[in-house]
């Protein structure tokens, strides 16, 4: 296990995706919490820069999980890795670390941008929200970072081609995002209650407003838990296949 997390995260380095992610993830969330924030001025909002960048998660993990998988099958080194002597939910569970790596690190960076903003509040009370909702919003972040990486390298199993992985993750981080907008314009009420309890932003809302909920937590880590399950159920049949 751990040879194939270091083989997968040196991977992001030989080739260009690692830097690439880094530099734009570092960039837009920089961009972003300086609207939101610092330029803002009475209309600060860190629940605000902690939506954008959740946007921004949706939009950029695909470049990481996208070849994860697929390119395994591609090169044809997927069967070595099956018939070689390690567990398959090791073998997944370490391409999900080595993902997961590379996100929580370059996202870690950006939250040096509190203390920054930290430094421009006088007001002890604004102090003290803007903390506790800054420490809510990156630990609701970083959980949802690994459901976003699970789904990733579920749908990154289930194809060769790295830009259709690309873009079917896209398309379900969107549909986890969208389904809370969606909720509100259906009036079927046992599918909107299904569509809230899926959403991933309905959750993470109470976090942006300075709120630590147990129960999303909870939901975070489980999707996570299960797509990484189902992941190693897909190649437990291609094994035996």
């Amino acid at each position: 296990m751990t040879a194939i997390y270091k083989r997968e995260l040196r991977s992001f380095f030989v080739t260009p995706i690692g830097y690439v992610f880094i530099a734009m993830f570092l960039a837009v969330s920089s961009f972003a919490f300086c609207m939101c924030t610092l330029l803002a001025g009475m209309e600060a909002s860190v629940s605000s820069y902690f939506t954008f960048e959740l946007v921004i998660m949706a939009l950029m993990t695909p470049m990481l999980t996208m070849k994860s998988m697929a390119e395994e099958r591609k090169q044809k080194t997927e069967q070595l890795l099956l018939t070689a002597p390690i567990t398959l939910p090791g073998f997944v569970v370490a391409k999900f670390l080595a993902s997961y790596t590379m996100f929580a690190v370059t996202f870690l960076v950006t939250c040096i941008n509190f203390p920054i903003m930290f430094a421009y509040l006088s007001d002890m009370n604004l102090y003290r929200y803007n903390a506790v909702t800054a420490l809510g919003g990156c630990i609701a972040l970083l959980l949802i970072g690994a459901v976003f990486i699970s789904v990733g390298l579920l749908i990154s199993s289930l194809t060769e081609n790295q830009m259709v992985a690309a873009i079917g993750t896209l398309t379900a981080l969107a549909a986890l995002l969208a389904a809370a907008i969606a909720n509100q314009y259906i009036g079927f009420a046992p599918l909107r209650a299904f569509l809230s309890w899926l959403s991933v932003y309905s959750r993470f809302s109470n976090f942006a407003k300075g709120y630590f909920d147990i129960a999303a937590l909870i939901y975070y880590a489980s999707f996570a838990a299960v797509c990484i399950f189902i992941t190693v159920r897909i190649y437990e049949k291609r094994r035996w296949s």
